[in-house]
Formats: C-alpha cells, sequence, structure tokens
C-alpha cells in the first residue's frame, strides 16, 4: 500500500468511525443511544453523563489529526509515518465496540474495547520517538489527540470491564461494590501516575482528571467513593500541573527544544 493510499484511508475510516457514531444516536442503533445501553449496566465505576462530551474533543482532534497528515509539509514527519496502518486498525475496532455494544453482546465488546485499547497503545508509543516535538502542529495535531484518546480509552476499559462483570452477575469475590469502586480508582490513579511520568504527558493525566471528577459526581450518594474519586482527582491534577510546567515539563521541555 502507497503512502498515499494510507492517508487516504486514515481520512475514510475517521469518516466511517464519525458516521456510525452519530447513527448510535440518531437512529438509534438497535433502538436504544449508547447511554441507554450503558444505563443497563449501573456500575459505580461509570462516570456522570457530562463526561462523555469528551468525545467531541477527541473527534475534533482526530480530524485535525486526519487533515495534518495529508500536508506535504508534515505528512513526512517521524510521528506521522511510524502511526503506520494503526489508525486505521483502532477505527475499525472503535465501529467494532459500537455496534456490538449497542446490540447487547455485553461480553464480546470488551474484546473490540481492548482491541481499540491495544491499538491506541501502539499508535502512542509511535508517535514519541523522542518525546514531545518541536514542532507544535505536530505536537498539538499529532501527539496530543492521541494523548487524550488514549487516555479516555483506558478509563472506559476499566468501565467496560466493569459492566461485563455486571452483566455476568459477578459477586466481587465477597467484596461490595464500593470497595471495587475504589480499587478501580486506584487502578486509574497508577496508571496515569506512570503513563503521565514517563511520557511527561498532562494531556493524558489531564483526562483521568476530568473522569474522576466525574465519577465522583456520579456517586454523590456513596461519599467514600465520591471523596476517593475527587481525592484521586486532585492529586492527579497536582501532577497534570507539574507536567505542564515543571522544571521537565511540557512548557519548559517545549521550549529547551527550540535551543
Amino acid at each position: 500500500m502507497t503512502n498515499t493510499a494510507l492517508r487516504w484511508l486514515n481520512v475514510i475510516a475517521l469518516a466511517a468511525v464519525l458516521y456510525v457514531n452519530w447513527l448510535a444516536n440518531a437512529l438509534p442503533i438497535n433502538g436504544l443511544t449508547t447511554g441507554q445501553v450503558s444505563a443497563l449496566f449501573p456500575v459505580q465505576i461509570t462516570p456522570a453523563p457530562y463526561a462523555f462530551m469528551i468525545w467531541g474533543l477527541i473527534y475534533a482532534f482526530l480530524v485535525g489529526y486526519a487533515i495534518v497528515q495529508l500536508l506535504p509539509a508534515k505528512r513526512e514527519h517521524e510521528e506521522i509515518k511510524r502511526i503506520g496502518p494503526w489508525f486505521i486498525i483502532s477505527c475499525l475496532f472503535n465501529i467494532a465496540w459500537i455496534l456490538i455494544w449497542q446490540y447487547l453482546f455485553t461480553t464480546a465488546s470488551i474484546f473490540a474495547m481492548l482491541g481499540l485499547l491495544i491499538s491506541l497503545i501502539a499508535i502512542y508509543t509511535m508517535t514519541r520517538p523522542n518525546g514531545w516535538s518541536s514542532d507544535n502542529i505536530i505536537r498539538w495535531f499529532v501527539q496530543v489527540p492521541f494523548s487524550i484518546y488514549l487516555g479516555w480509552i483506558s478509563v472506559a476499559t476499566i468501565v467496560n470491564a466493569a459492566a461485563v462483570l455486571y452483566n455476568l452477575k459477578w459477586n466481587g469475590l465477597g467484596l461490595s461494590g464500593t470497595t471495587w469502586t475504589v480499587i478501580l480508582i486506584l487502578l486509574a490513579v497508577l496508571l496515569n501516575l506512570i503513563i503521565g511520568t514517563s511520557y511527561r504527558d498532562p494531556g493524558f493525566t489531564a483526562v483521568g482528571v476530568w473522569a474522576l471528577i466525574a465519577i465522583g459526581v456520579a456517586n454523590t450518594n456513596d461519599s467514600v467513593i465520591m471523596y476517593s474519586a475527587w481525592g484521586a482527582a486532585a492529586l492527579l491534577l497536582i501532577l497534570t500541573l507539574w507536567l505542564i510546567a515543571g522544571k521537565d515539563g511540557f512548557i519548559r521541555h517545549h521550549e529547551r527544544a527550540h535551543i
């Protein structure tokens, strides 16, 4: 496959994702919106509904990526060329997850979600061969979009797994739903600490802050979960600010790259 064909297939794949996402709520597919399907599995780790507005930001950034990777002045950048077919693969898994989820094949949905997660991990690592790019366009429309996308899908995978276990009527090994939710919050924090500090990525951790605040909002009737989620969000907010402006942070690292 030529590079030109691959670039246009990226555009077509993203357009297909946007169309299927629109159909999921406009038709809706199988008579239920994506949110209505989620409501069938009332797991406590699910963020408040407003949190899912982040998809608008994710897709706006991905449209930016699709445009930038077509530009003659940018398409030969290593951060773009290394992605290869992985963006198309991620789009296929995104579409597969929506269709599987809408038709209530709940257990099967986790495999599509894991496929999406793995493909985004591949893209994420490939777009950072030398850390943050000194080129602002590459930085903001190739690297940052996948920071946000991976950050949200990391949360979505945890929520999806919880929904699958709920559907399978898992007994939680005798632990309460509150206890498991706090464990999952701690898992999310650990993941954000590892990725955030390893890749100096405030975009990824900012998504964690957004999701954890929304998890707290969704659980105001359970003070343990609410304060655990908000405490975790506060910790990640501090980390995010440090990653933006600290000695080796997003801003100063970028400034040094120009020197």
